[in-house]
Formats: C-alpha cells, structure tokens, sequence
C-alpha cells in the first residue's frame, strides 16, 4: 500500500520519514509532504492562495480532490491512502474533526484519507517517549519530564524547550520564529531514531499508528 501524508511543517517531516518506516515495516511506500504552517479551511472549501504559499488547510480541500481523481485511475490491486497530520493547538478536537470529514465528504471522488490530530503539538509525539527524550538530551531537566502529561494542553514545544534547550523556550522564543523552528527540527532528527513507536505513550501517536496498521490490515 502508498500513503501520501501530508504534515503542517518541516519538523514534523523529519519525523514522519523517520517514524513511518518503523510503523510500515517494509512491503509498503509512502511520501511524507511537509507545509509552510496549517492556516484553516477556505469558505466554500475554495482554495484561494497560490500552491506557492504551501499552507496545509487552506491548500487541502484542492489536495484531496486531486488524489481523489488519481487514486481512482489506479488500478484495483494498487491502493493507497492520503493520511493528514496536524496540530490540534488550541482547537476543539471534535469540531475539527467534523470539519476536516466535511470537507473529504465535498470530495467527488473521494480518497482514502485519515485525520491524525497530534495534541496538543507534534511535540507530544516526542515527549510521549521520555526515555528517548533523555537519550537525544542526556541532561534533559528530569523533573519537567517526570511532570508532563502525555497530550495535555500545556504548551507542548514550550516543555520540551525548557526541558532541553539551554534558557528554555524563552530564550529559544526570543530568537525568533524561524529559529524556533529550525530547534523543532532538530529535536525530530535527534529524538525519533531513539523511539519505540510501539510503547509511545501518546495517544494522538498511538491513534496515528494504529490508523495505518489499520489500513495495512485492510490492503493485506
């Protein structure tokens, strides 16, 4: 089976193309297409923006329609699937959900697609591995470790920040967002080789795996 799997930044990018292959375990393909930030879904589901700006929702409603009219000349033995992964910030988790499967029912034809909501940022998926945390940071602060509640709302990348980067997310924030970034990325790179994808103990990490062992499942 493909899976196309679309993710709001570059940071969640280097995860994924690292995390997926430990998922998949072989026998399946996938590409991981990374955005400049998530934006929100256009009115009337009209993409206005130039595929230039690369924003995940506002750019998803023309995505979904475009894999849905080339899934459906593949032929019957080939499947694939679109999964989209996003930040839930400081959303409603339901009413996101019930509008992001609005807008794949406005698909004619529509593609298989999963919603995967990390929350409270991609940085949960991280810090749902603690031990992997202190592998990449041996001198991660513990005690901010030890307290974090797996996918509470809380300020995720800012925890991970104080736990790890030297002056916490203050200092890291006060250089700007692109530098924010930048450090976000090399959690990823840092991090994900030392995770165990079967024991993570985020449940929006653990949703997204089971999502696709689920269609593997179904391919098989």
């Amino acid at each position: 089976m493909h899976f196309e799997i679309l993710v709001e930044d570059q940071s969640g990018k280097k995860a994924l193309d690292i995390l997926v292959p430990r998922i998949l375990a072989g026998g399946h393909s996938f590409h991981v297409h990374s955005y400049k930030g998530i934006g929100r879904i256009p009115k009337n589901l009209v993409t206005h923006t130039g595929a230039s700006k690369r924003i995940l929702l506002e750019q998803l409603p023309k995505l979904l329609r475009g894999y849905g009219k080339a899934f459906s000349g593949y032929p019957p033995e080939y499947r694939a699937a679109v999964i989209v992964v996003a930040d839930l910030d400081d959303k409603c988790l339901s009413i996101f959900r019930e509008e992001l499967l609005a807008l794949l029912a406005a698909c004619s034809p529509r593609p298989e697609t999963r919603f995967c909501l990390a929350v409270e940022e991609g940085e949960a998926w991280l810090l749902g591995d603690i031990p992997a945390v202190k592998e990449a940071y041996p001198k991660a602060k513990d005690s901010l470790l030890a307290t974090y509640v797996n996918d509470s709302i809380c300020g995720t990348w800012e925890r991970l920040a104080d736990a790890v980067y030297r002056g916490g997310a203050a200092a890291l924030a006060a250089k700007g967002w692109q530098a924010v970034g930048a450090e976000k990325s090399r959690w990823a790179e840092r991090i994900c080789p030392h995770m165990d994808v079967a024991k993570n103990a985020s449940p929006s990490f653990a949703y997204f795996r089971g999502k696709l062992l689920e269609l593997i499942g179904e391919a098989s």
